[in-house]
């Protein structure tokens, strides 16, 4: 692995250890979407956003400028989340840095999978993972961006 790829994964890593939820239901999922579509309009992104647990749609918002392919891709990054355990984006750079694709040879059909930056783990202390929070619409560095700043100011606002 090169000294470049190694600092971006060795913070993507931290930020799955940092972005922990005590406990996540239906009333977090809402909340934690509603936010994200807030700042997603004062941002004017087009973004679709979606948030489950185990497997089930908790929260789903399709912002102006989206299309049904953003919920292709929202599709094949969580099912990514759900194989590895891990953020598509942190599965997606560990790939990269190895030369290696998500493809049959990692037992996935690259059709129905997305190592891309966007969908996160709902991880809860002592449990694991058991849900996912998904963007889909901008460059993946970007996706994965908002996720993750939208995640942790909603856990700093949990422990006040």
């Amino acid at each position: 692995m090169s000294g470049d790829q190694q600092e971006p994964i060795a913070r993507l890593e931290a930020q799955e250890r940092e972005l922990v939820f005590r406990s996540f239901d239906n009333t977090d999922a809402w909340k934690l979407g509603s936010a994200m579509v807030t700042a997603a309009n004062e941002r004017a992104l087009a973004i679709t956003i979606d948030i489950r647990r185990h497997g089930h749609q908790l929260f789903h918002a399709a912002l102006e400028g989206t299309a049904p392919d953003n919920d292709r891709w929202i599709e094949r990054k969580i099912n990514v989340v759900n194989r590895f355990g891990a953020s598509s984006y942190l599965v997606g750079r560990r790939l990269a840095a190895t030369g290696r694709q998500l493809d049959a040879a990692l037992g996935v059909e690259p059709a129905l999978f997305a190592a891309h930056g966007g969908a996160f783990p709902i991880r809860i202390a002592g449990v694991g993972v058991v849900g996912t929070v998904t963007v889909s619409g901008l460059p993946q560095s970007e996706d994965h961006a908002f996720v993750t700043e939208m995640i942790a100011a909603f856990l700093a606002d949990r422990t006040h």
